[in-house]
């Protein structure tokens, strides 16, 4: 599970800059819209040896391999469209500077998104010029010599006609992933994504999936046919050239990456599920390597079934510096379970296998980036949790670069006084990554299924697990930040922590009426993070009196009046979304997320987006990655691996692109 939406917190005093002088760094690249373009930077990298930076190179290639997998994933066009707009942009001399400006930054939008769909919002977003002058900037690309994806006896003038209807029409696929469709929809036949072909729910009464995680659904002939992700099958040029990578980087690994490595590339080639489970084991063993990947077929997100695994990698070292607080947490895991605020029932007796550490990112594609969570905690496998353990990350550049990036502003239009604002700056980045911290390494890894329960608590919520288990972690997190012990773990002084906690608990609250500004189309959310900060934060201002809504000229704010009412309504939600979970109660978990996450007040979140765009506030930020280089010795080998900044989305995505584009022939998808 990913933390994706941090609290409105995290900016230090200076981070309005978007910029570090003293290092001659600058942070915040571009604005697109409602985005904000950060490059992100691995100071550590460096100081690695020769070895791990190599190992590094060809993880990083196995990133940049498996990317377009989850394009194709968000919807069965994605890939085509991205094609012939990439095809103008590297071919623009003849297009008209209006059309060319507005392709331009549809096709950066495009980027961020991996794809025509909001991360955040699941709508579409469409492109703003007219039809006739995309076509003519696509016939200025052919008369360029630029490879178009035709299709077999397919004309670009047929070519344009088939994709206009998807890039201007936004009623054609509107929702990449609907959990809530309008009464009487279907969550598949309504979503866009290309997990599903022609399969509605109803089709899969009785239907018993081998492959849940790794395949695409499609109905052939009245029957249901289970494409799988793996070498020969769907998706094959990419696994393939995914496991040549990762071949090579198990020459360059220490025993215990090499043997988990080797345990994926086995689930690669052979899709089972079995295999799926003996490389989350071996993952979560290798404890102690330096250089580690995610990489797979991971997050549930973006089907609305909450089953189907969307494709991402990131490549990462541990940052030494930064593990120390992380580490503490993850050693005292059993004192926390033993007090978690829910039934005796749902606690582990014996935590095993919690490992923590901060780590900084050098490459994040695509369920992981260009957008990009601040903390992972995995495998999702409830299991393997409980009986392995799991690994937590903190991720401390990442982290960095929010706070470098976010404007002050931000943060003062929405604190009720200066008081407020004063603790957010002094306590708010702070109190943020050490919330970040409890929510993946207690949170998701704490609590036990019931034994009654013959399922998984995936199967048996539905659409509404991934929500579930995200609030289930923030609660746990806000729960504990307030607890005494961490002070005594060293983690703070007894006399700070009064403030710091109000001033995460101001920011959580502030999150939720802030997070309104990224969606400005409808009156429903569908992204499990921002859902959970709703759910909880109107479960307290409707069950507690902890939070009061004020008004102060013509602006609406969420004031934190009780601290210790906060925590004590923490408590008592946290015991009932246990309870869910652990029992698969799912009439409870659809009740609890549709009450108070799922829908908002159109006027409120017009005032948001009027207040934010007054001082042009990003909505959300995507990353421009580390750029690296092999370095080769006189024969040819790779033996160190070198590294820049490229300060520069556009360049960075064509590069991508390029690496993997003979792959896209190959590949019929």
């Amino acid at each position: 599970m990913k933390d994706d939406d941090r609290p409105l917190n995290a900016a230090r005093p200076g981070a309005a800059e978007a910029a570090d002088p003293s290092r001659g760094r600058r942070y915040l690249l571009e604005r697109i819209d409602e985005a904000a373009v950060v490059q992100l930077y691995a100071d550590g990298f460096e100081g690695l040896s020769p070895r791990d930076r190599v190992l590094i190179w060809h993880l990083a290639q196995a990133a940049i391999a498996g990317r377009d997998i989850y394009y194709d994933q968000r919807h069965a066009d994605s890939l085509e469209t991205r094609d012939v707009l990439e095809a103008i942009l590297r071919h623009p001399d003849h297009v008209e500077p209006g059309a060319l400006a507005a392709i331009t930054k549809y096709t950066k939008l495009f980027w961020i998104h991996s794809g025509p769909y909001n991360n955040l919002t699941s709508r579409k977003f469409v492109l703003e010029c007219s039809r006739e002058a995309f076509a003519d900037a696509v016939r200025s690309a052919a008369a360029s010599s630029a490879g178009l994806p035709c299709r077999t006896g397919e004309s670009i003038e047929d070519l344009i006609g088939r994709l206009e209807p998807f890039l201007f029409d936004r009623s054609i696929d509107p929702i990449v992933t609907n959990k809530t469709p309008r009464p009487g929809g279907d969550i598949l036949l309504s979503s866009a994504n290309n997990l599903y072909q022609g399969v509605s729910m109803a089709d899969l009464e009785g239907f018993e999936e081998r492959f849940a995680l790794n395949s695409r659904l499609v109905k052939r002939q009245g029957r249901l046919v289970e494409e799988v992700y793996r070498a020969g099958s769907r998706y094959s040029a990419y696994i393939e050239r995914v496991v040549d990578h990762l071949e090579r980087a198990r020459a360059h690994a220490g025993p215990a990456t090499a043997r988990a490595l080797g345990a994926l590339i086995r689930f690669y080639r052979t899709g089972d599920a079995e295999d799926r489970r003996a490389y989350d084991i071996a993952w979560v063993e290798d404890q102690d390597s330096l250089v580690d990947t995610v990489n797979g077929f991971i997050e549930v997100y973006l089907d609305a079934r909450g089953r189907k695994g969307a494709w991402e990698a990131m490549v990462y070292y541990v940052n030494q510096e930064r593990t120390a607080a992380i580490r503490t947490i993850a050693d005292h895991a059993q004192w926390f379970e033993d007090r978690m605020p829910w039934d005796d029932r749902y606690r582990k007796p014996r935590v095993t296998g919690v490992t923590a550490r901060a780590v900084d990112v050098v490459i994040e594609t695509g369920d992981a980036g260009p957008m990009t969570a601040v903390g992972v905690n995995l495998p999702n496998d409830q299991a393997i949790r409980e009986l392995h353990g799991s690994k937590s990350l903190s991720l401390s550049n990442v982290t960095e670069a929010y706070e470098r990036s976010t404007p002050l502003a931000l943060r003062t239009e929405f604190s009720w006084d200066a008081a407020e604002v004063e603790r957010a700056v002094e306590w708010g980045a702070f109190a943020s990554e050490l919330t970040t911290n409890l929510h993946e390494v207690i949170g998701h890894g704490s609590g036990l299924v019931s034994a009654a329960l013959k399922s998984t608590p995936e199967a048996s919520l539905h659409e509404q697990y991934s929500t579930i288990e995200e609030a289930r972690a923030d609660l746990v997190a806000l729960y504990f930040i307030a607890d005494p012990f961490l002070a005594e773990l060293g983690l703070m002084a007894p006399d700070q922590q009064p403030e710091l906690v109000r001033a995460e608990y101001e920011g959580y609250a502030r999150n939720a009426l802030v997070q309104l500004r990224r969606i400005r189309e409808g009156s429903q959310i569908e992204e499990d993070h921002m859902r959970n900060r709703q759910l909880i934060v109107h479960w307290l201002l409707a069950n507690t009196s902890a939070i009061r809504i004020a008004r102060r000229d013509g602006k609406t704010f969420y004031r934190v009046v009780d601290v210790a009412a906060f925590r004590a309504g923490v408590a008592r939600l946290l015991a009932d979304v246990q309870r869910i979970k652990a029992e698969g109660d799912y009439e409870a978990a659809r009740t609890l997320v549709e009450t108070y996450g799922v829908y908002f007040d159109a006027a409120l979140r017009d005032e948001v987006v009027a207040r934010v765009d007054r001082l042009q506030l990003p909505s959300y930020t995507a990353f421009v990655m580390p750029r690296l280089e092999p370095v080769a010795d006189g024969s040819g080998e790779i033996v160190d691996a070198r590294i820049s900044y490229p300060m520069d989305l556009t360049v960075q995505m064509l590069e991508y692109s390029a690496a993997t584009r003979e792959l896209r022939a190959s590949d019929a998808l």
